[in-house]
């Protein structure tokens, strides 16, 4: 095994490791979003572009869901967001 495509099997493997954990936490959304950086890197590094784009919009995809969960207070980042108002369940 090259350490290209050991670097790919850490990535993947990070992934769903931090996708199964997202529950818990919500600094595990961030790491799945570095996991689909490493596994979007992994993609481009050995030719398969596609593989590479779609990891980068999930990486999007997951960063944005990260920013937009409410902290361990409740406390939401949503632009616009007044300070103390409620969130809409």
């Amino acid at each position: 095994m090259d350490a290209l495509t050991a670097f790919g099997l850490f990535a993947v493997t990070f992934m769903l490791v931090c996708y199964m954990l997202e529950d818990r936490a919500r600094f595990w959304t961030l790491l799945f979003a570095i996991g689909c950086l490493m596994g979007s890197a992994y993609g481009f590094l050995q030719g398969a572009w596609p593989f590479g784009a779609v990891e980068l919009i999930w990486a999007v995809v997951a960063l944005r869901r990260w920013w937009l969960m409410p902290d361990s207070t409740g406390a939401s980042r949503i632009a616009g967001a007044r300070a103390g108002a409620e969130p809409i369940a």
